[in-house]
């Protein structure tokens, strides 16, 4: 049985990805998005993936210009279960993109600090524009592993965030800075509105970079979702 035959991608709601987001993926935080696919095998949710109105406004220029920044969005979740069968990922990723709206421009980062490369991205003809600027993050001595958008979190509607966290954290809290993550651009649209984004692209297509992936624990298994087609 093929992979089309075995898998099927849908769109889902906010809560379908909730738990994924919050337990299994990485980050454990939940992020803003606008468009959201899950993956199904047997009628069971295997994956999810998401997509949102990319940030910051800066970064939305420097691809192809003012004038297509605003068809700038980032897929910023992609959660599967570990047993898949081989490119059943690169398939979710595929057909997630073609049901989004044309044209529409994805980027995505591959976290580097996490062991992550974006050989997914590199599997489903995405560009690869290069390393990301480094920056620095904040981040707490007795609670190593949280996000430091996790801590802004906290104090998410107040003026001076970094003020209240210093307050509330003194010593345990210090600066660190994030290690560069690999940024891969993709174009979903027609042969001619491709062709015509293309010719407003400010930056280079550089040769995918190939390093050892590391794993990281996505052992935790989402209450299992049926949907029958």
């Amino acid at each position: 049985m093929s992979i089309k035959e075995k898998y099927k991608v849908k769109s889902i709601s906010t809560q379908d990805c909730k738990e994924w987001i919050l337990k299994k993926h990485y980050l454990k935080r939940m992020t803003s998005f606008t468009y959201s696919f899950g993956l199904y095998k047997d009628l069971s949710l295997v994956g999810i993936i998401t997509f949102g109105n990319a940030v910051p406004m800066q970064m939305k220029k420097s691809l192809f210009g003012v004038e297509y920044m605003h068809l700038v969005y980032e897929l910023n979740r992609l959660i599967t279960n570990d047993d898949l069968d081989k490119n059943a990922t690169s398939f979710f990723v595929s057909n997630s993109i073609k049901k989004l709206p044309k044209p529409i421009i994805i980027v995505s980062y591959a976290d580097k600090s996490f062991g992550h490369n974006g050989y997914i991205y590199q599997a489903t003809n995405f560009y690869y524009t290069g390393q990301s600027h480094t920056q620095k993050d904040w981040k707490l001595k007795s609670r190593p592993n949280i996000h430091t958008r996790t801590l802004f979190d906290e104090f998410a509607y107040s003026k001076d965030r970094v003020k209240k966290l210093k307050e509330k954290y003194g010593d345990d809290l210090y600066q660190v800075e994030r290690p560069p993550k690999n940024r891969y651009v993709f174009i979903n649209g027609t042969r001619k509105q491709k062709k015509i984004i293309m010719k407003s692209k400010l930056f280079k297509i550089k040769n995918y970079p190939k390093e050892t992936n590391k794993r990281y624990d996505a052992s935790y298994k989402p209450q299992t979702q049926i949907k029958l087609f």
